[in-house]
């Protein structure tokens, strides 16, 4: 998490010291209106801002995974953002428009202006000027949807389908706005360091917008397929695709994750690869559980022999670091370590030390066994806990169960709430806040 909030720290300070070098919170005479005029400029630089960088973030762009530490934490960044949008938008709205309504109510009133203060604008000044009252009324109504569909997009109770449809309407809406802060920005602000700053992340924000209507996220990226096999187990509502991939593919590393259509209706839905990449037989594996209408609907849906599009790979969670570790892998979070037990089965590394805990709710004996001996084929201790018979597990059963707990990393993939806790425990009985790894696979 230290990334995402450095990141969204650094923006907004940043921002904020590089308008203050052309504004200030204290105009002079400082009065309500003296003082709306510069928050209402201030506001929407922050708003603006935060959408471009979010819609950058939106394209998927690979380069920037090193720096936040895989796509997973971009998109924690990515909604981030879109709620200081939100807040600093409402902040923006509230102080321009709900102005003039109160000034119409006979609630404020609004001092006149002074002899001789009237001026003459000329060139790029006066045609921008001109614009003024049509970028108000299209930022007023694409603030009101923007809002909605933000505000859709982080309840969560909406289907991915419809998620995915509205972050391709908010990008057309995104354009709309970038007109309204080219208008409506002081023009002064244009000579100053904040200026070619909002120029560049307006031009950024633009570019990212129209790759994003034109359907290009992550075109270069994408690797067609057929399905080989498909094994679905109805108790624990789990399906293990195996795909054989057309040439292309760049191969993974195990623990990364890609985007998967099987329909084009539906869109890209990501997936942690559970399988080592071999370039000889090209098979990825990908392991669903049926949690929403989506991947409840895959069993009945696909068949052997289906063609699907697959995108990546993306994401960090790579087991890259101590020779001790612990992974836990709660419920369908077990998949990036299926990779990593099968790329150490291929490739062995007898310094390696590693305790993986499984706790899961259920398990069908099939599974289990080819768990059991995936754990084997890697030299992996494989703690088994079904939460009928064995309990939670928990920061103090962790301990006890693992000698040397203090000298492993700890890399965890599951629920985000008990990845939280887990750290938590874990750091306040000393394990070092770095060596937690955690995959926040939750893209809204």
């Amino acid at each position: 998490m230290k990334p995402i909030k450095t990141a969204l720290f650094v923006s907004l300070v940043g921002l904020t010291l590089l308008w203050l070098m052309a504004d200030t919170f204290l105009p002079q005479p400082f009065g309500y209106f003296s003082f709306r005029k510069v928050f209402v400029q201030y506001s929407g630089i922050v708003a603006m801002a935060a959408m471009c960088l979010g819609m950058v973030l939106a394209v998927r762009p690979v380069r920037l995974e090193r720096a936040f530490d895989g796509l997973d934490k971009m998109y924690r960044l990515h909604k981030w953002l879109g709620i200081v949008a939100v807040v600093a938008a409402t902040a923006h709205w509230l102080s321009a428009r709900g102005t003039k309504w109160a000034v119409g109510w006979g609630w404020l009133t609004k001092p006149a202006k002074a002899p001789g203060q009237e001026q003459a604008y000329g060139g790029i000044e006066a045609l921008l000027r001109g614009q003024r009252g049509l970028a108000e009324t299209l930022g007023e109504w694409t603030f009101y949807a923007v809002t909605i569909l933000i505000a859709l997009a982080l309840i969560k109770r909406v289907p991915y389908r419809w998620f995915a449809k509205l972050h391709r309407w908010l990008a057309a809406g995104f354009l709309l706005l970038v007109f309204h802060s080219v208008v409506l920005l002081e023009h002064a602000y244009w000579t100053q360091p904040i200026g070619i700053v909002m120029g560049l992340l307006l031009a950024a924000g633009a570019v990212a917008a129209c790759i994003a209507l034109g359907g290009r996220i992550g075109r270069a990226r994408r690797t067609a397929g057929r399905i080989e096999t498909l094994l679905h187990f109805p108790d624990m509502r789990t399906l293990v695709s195996r795909v054989r991939l057309d040439r292309g593919w760049p191969g993974h590393h195990a623990g990364q994750f890609a985007f998967v259509t099987s329909d084009p209706r539906e869109g890209a839905h990501p997936y942690t690869i559970a399988s080592a990449w071999n370039p000889e037989s090209r098979l990825v594996s990908f392991v669903t559980k049926g949690l929403g209408d989506h991947t409840r609907r895959l069993p009945e849906r696909l068949k052997t022999g289906d063609r699907v599009v697959v995108e990546g790979p993306y994401g960090r969670f790579t087991f890259s670091d101590r020779a001790r570790q612990i992974w836990i892998g709660a419920g369908i979070g077990i998949t990036p370590f299926l990779a990593r037990m099968e790329d150490l089965a291929s490739h062995p590394d007898a310094d390696r030390r590693i305790d993986l805990f499984h706790p899961t709710a259920v398990i069908a004996p099939q599974a289990r066994e080819f768990l059991a001996e995936a754990a084997r084929a890697a030299g992996v201790r494989l703690h088994l806990l079904l939460e009928a018979e064995d309990g939670r597990l928990d920061g103090e059963r962790l301990r006890r169960s693992v000698p040397g707990w203090r000298e492993a990393s700890v890399w965890f993939c599951g629920p985000s709430a008990f990845g939280r806790a887990l750290r938590a425990d874990l750091v306040a009985h000393g394990l070092a806040p770095g060596a937690f790894h955690q995959e926040l696979f939750e893209l809204r």
